[in-house]
């Protein structure tokens, strides 16, 4: 009979259903029929007929436990529909008439806000049970605990929640671990993850599927892809197979670690064991693909995603976009976008930020006010990542006033800055033309430093006006489509920039918002573009306040205190490694850059060799070739060094060369005109200045080569093996005491 009621409630309109109830009302068998047609209307998201239907039998109800079993059903239904405020309606309804004090109401509604992520008003309503004379069960708990991680509640607070659990007796469940795991899944937290599942071993708590795949997620989020092979490895043997979600994790964790060869190689495992692949493998395998430029196979994926049944989404969209926006390719992002909105996939605003952040990384000014404009007519509202990619912008073509000033707008919108936003600005105050005027460092300093004020200076800001929101953001684009035209921008060089990146430093510090391996390798580029060795030294000296194992290591060497922080330097090594390797080698580049451009050349080489030790460039060298192109100008220099010394070796061992020998520049990192790129230029200058016997390949413009018995000749010229030995500027003694220093907090990457 309820299935009879569902159908024609389904098929007619709501004004008719109170009709249908009355006359199905005594074939009706109490609540469990009722509920019944609640969840399955709550199935078809028929939200405001459930409510009719719920209103209708509890009037006729008279139990209260009946009555309170109806409300909890109505409330969880509107909760997984993301109707929080229709469910708190009935919940309040339920208290108010009397059936409503159950712990599984109070549990629903917890559930309720969890899911659509209001944590605070989750843990009132958890408070609130003592108020009603309730004490909390383990659905409660597993409830709040759920909704904590959710709604995005640091894991600190979740433990305070867990050990009053504990303290009340009641003990925790699979469910519980689950939920405690998703929690540190969001963070990345897999050390923390890793203690929680060895907990439940201990307390002779089963792991299914679930469990394993939220742990697998903090894994993997957490960089740790090597033990998240072997934690996969292990499943078969516990009776739990990997799943869909399992590999897809997986091939996602691979992915962002910048390990494309195992994520595909994972995808094929996944094919020939026959795992079927839903949306989120398919999006990830075309992100991979999108990524590596390689297009045709992305597009491949596409199709085979469709005659699966399954139409691109606005996930599929956002990853082609990005994709094509790193390869330079803004006809194709112009007409993907396109083709998004006619076939009815709405731009969301991860969208929105790509296609800006493209356009203005292009260059494309025009466009992209015009996709901001678009995206202000969705009635959609800017995110950190939004600004983010504005700030960029501003930040890469020289109009850091403006950028500061828009982080300024940013903060009074109530968004908060991230380490990104903060990466571009420092990155920015540290280029050689930073800014488009002059501007009072020492009140940006003080501002910064100033916890009353807005994160930015007042001397930082362009004008005083006060604009919306937009239009502020529309005059920026128009100010950064003049800047196009190459209008001159003033340098602010030397202590103005170091007490600028100090200032935002500070500030990073003050907000907790955590410095990256990037905001390091941003800091050391600044150095190098300092005015002078006293400049860059003074910099980092200061940030060795903040952190002084990663500061302290490259003012150690930069000082010439190499032999005291190298075991230090070792374990800041290791950390790099954990990060994917366009990170690591950004890191190293930058490092040496750093070394090289004052002359610790020596420590500069002991530092690519380290990064070749821990392959951070793939296949760098090999007895006949030096592939340099993924190396910066100074890291490049140094690698020449050692490799010519490496053959060096080989000669005077006894051995022939090569026939041909080869170093390889590309483009180099830095270039922009093929044939032209920076990197080629300082390798040649390098070469030249050495004497060693390389040319320019007619058919390769960003390749030396030279033949072995040539090169051998050369070096066993006398004065040769003097040339290739790289010394530093400035050493110090090995007993020299490194200088401490005290009240130092130690930040990791």
């Amino acid at each position: 009979m309820a299935e009879e009621v569902l159908q024609l409630a389904l098929h007619n309109a709501l004004a008719g259903l109170e009709s249908i109830l009355v006359s199905f009302e005594s074939k009706l068998s109490g609540s469990d029929d009722y509920t019944f047609l609640l969840r399955e209307l709550g199935n078809r998201s028929e939200y405001e007929k459930a409510i009719k239907c719920f209103n209708f039998a509890v009037r006729r109800e008279t139990r209260r436990t009946e009555q309170g079993k109806l409300a909890t059903a109505m409330i969880s239904i509107l909760g997984r529909l993301g109707k929080v405020e229709l469910a708190r309606g009935v919940f309040h309804t339920a208290l108010n008439e009397g059936y409503g004090k159950t712990v599984y109401a109070f549990s629903a509604l917890i559930s309720a806000f969890g899911r659509s992520g209001y944590c605070d008003e989750a843990l009132k309503v958890f408070d609130s049970m003592k108020n009603y004379g309730l004490k909390p069960n383990l659905v409660i708990y597993n409830a709040v605990i759920d909704a904590c991680g959710k709604g995005g509640l640091e894991f600190k607070r979740v433990v305070e929640i867990f050990d009053e659990m504990l303290r009340s007796g009641v003990q925790p469940d699979r469910i519980t671990f689950n939920s405690l795991l998703a929690v540190c899944s969001r963070g990345g937290l897999w050390e923390a993850a890793s203690n929680l599942f060895s907990e439940m071993v201990d307390r002779g708590i089963d792991r299914d599927i679930f469990t394993y795949n939220t742990f697998l997620d903090a894994v993997c989020k957490g960089g740790q892809m090597d033990l998240a092979f072997e934690i996969m490895a292990e499943m078969p043997a516990k009776n739990i197979f990997p799943n869909v979600i399992t590999y897809s994790t997986m091939v996602d964790g691979y992915a962002k670690a910048g390990r494309f060869d195992d994520a595909l190689n994972l995808f094929n495992e996944m094919k020939f064991l026959g795992v079927g692949l839903d949306r989120v493998s398919y999006n990830t395998l075309l992100s991979i693909y999108a990524k590596l430029g390689r297009f045709e196979e992305a597009l491949d994926i596409c199709r085979e995603m469709e005659d699966s049944g399954m139409r691109r989404d606005v996930v599929t969209y956002n990853a082609l976009l990005g994709g094509y926006g790193k390869q330079g390719k803004y006809d194709e992002v112009r007409a993907l976008f396109d083709e998004m909105k006619a076939q009815k996939v709405s731009p969301n605003l991860l969208t929105y930020s790509t296609v800006i952040d493209v356009y203005s990384k292009g260059g494309l000014y025009d466009e992209a006010m015009d996709v901001f404009r678009e995206f202000k007519r969705a009635g959609l509202k800017a995110d950190v990542v939004l600004y983010s990619a504005l700030i960029d912008a501003l930040c890469k073509n020289g109009l850091v006033e403006s950028a500061v000033s828009l982080l300024d707008e940013m903060t009074k919108e109530g968004i908060r800055p991230n380490v990104v936003t903060y990466n571009s600005i420092i990155d920015a105050f540290g280029r050689s033309a930073t800014s488009e005027h002059v501007f009072d460092a020492v009140g940006i300093r003080e501002s910064l430093a100033d916890s009353s004020s807005s994160l930015v200076i007042k001397q930082c800001i362009h004008g005083t006006a006060v604009d919306r929101e937009d239009n502020r953001i529309v005059k920026i684009f128009g100010q950064l489509a003049a800047e196009k035209g190459g209008q001159a921008k003033k340098d602010c060089g030397g202590k103005r920039e170091i007490l600028c990146i100090l200032g935002i430093f500070q500030k990073m510090h003050e907000l907790e918002i955590r410095p990256n391996v990037v905001t390091f390798s941003a800091i050391l580029n600044a150095c190098s573009r300092c005015d002078s060795f006293e400049d860059a030294s003074l910099l980092l000296e200061e940030l060795r306040l903040f952190d002084n194992q990663v500061y302290g290591v490259a003012y150690g060497l930069l000082m010439g205190y190499r032999e005291n922080v190298w075991i230090q330097a070792q374990s800041l090594f290791d950390e790099v490694k954990l990060m994917d390797s366009s990170t690591a080698s950004a890191f190293y580049n930058a490092l040496t850059d750093m070394l090289w451009h004052f002359g610790q050349k020596r420590g500069a080489q002991l530092v690519v060799l380290e990064g070749k030790r821990r392959q951070v460039w793939d296949n760098v060298w090999s007895n006949s070739c030096l592939d340099l192109h993924l190396m910066s100008s100074g890291a490049a220099r140094a690698m020449v060094h050692s490799w010519l010394l490496n053959i060096h070796s080989t000669v005077f061992e006894g051995h022939e060369l090569p026939k041909l020998l080869s170093i390889l520049t590309g483009w180099g990192k830095h270039s922009k005109v093929v044939g032209d790129g920076a990197l080629r230029r300082a390798v040649e200058a390098l070469l030249t200045g050495m004497g060693a016997p390389f040319q320019l390949a007619k058919c390769n413009l960003g390749r030396f080569v030279s033949t072995g018995p040539v090169v051998t000749a050369w070096l066993r010229e006398s004065g040769t093996k003097n040339l290739l030995v790289l010394h530093d500027n400035r050493t110090q003694p090995e007993n020299t005491r490194f200088e401490e220093i005290s009240n130092l907090r130690t930040l990791t990457l």
